[in-house]
């Protein structure tokens, strides 16, 4: 029993540790179902309402999993099933003009709603795909990258 309770401290401070050496929360999951995880400096959490996303961090979800996050700038997105998708650069700096959002989606699927950097800078928000870049200029899209395709 003791050293069961010596692990769960121990597991407490590897998630404060990684948590910090994340910086500061740059959003947070509102929705989650079925297999869906935020992998952060190597530690996966199980997405539910309120897990921190951070910069850096995968967004994954399994055959049946879901995750929807809200950034501090209001922007929503939403992975599908089989899913992978990182944040690569968040800034959010209005007052003094740094604005940045570039994400990378591996696999799966994505909803995506503008928040107030795409309103304010539409340039400085982009999703990477194993194919191509998408520049967003609107308010609202989805995407999708299939497996490739074995010969």
């Amino acid at each position: 029993m003791h050293l069961a309770s010596l692990l769960i401290v121990l597991l407490g401070l590897l998630t404060s540790l990684t948590a910090r050496a994340a910086g500061e929360p740059i959003g947070y999951v509102k929705t989650a179902s079925g297999e869906a995880f935020v992998v952060t400096a190597q530690a996966s959490t199980p997405a539910q309402p309120g897990v921190p996303v951070y910069l850096g961090s995968r967004l994954k979800t399994g055959p049946q999993g879901s995750i929807g996050v809200t950034f501090k700038d209001e922007t929503v997105v939403a992975c599908g099933p089989d899913t992978e998708l990182t944040i690569d650069e968040y800034l959010y700096q209005p007052s003094q003009g740094n604005l940045a959002l570039v994400t990378n989606l591996l696999r799966g699927s994505l909803n995506y709603v503008s928040g107030v950097i795409a309103k304010l800078k539409p340039d400085a928000v982009s999703v990477k795909t194993p194919t191509g870049t998408i520049g967003i200029r609107g308010t609202h899209f989805v995407a999708r990258v299939e497996p490739e395709a074995k010969p």
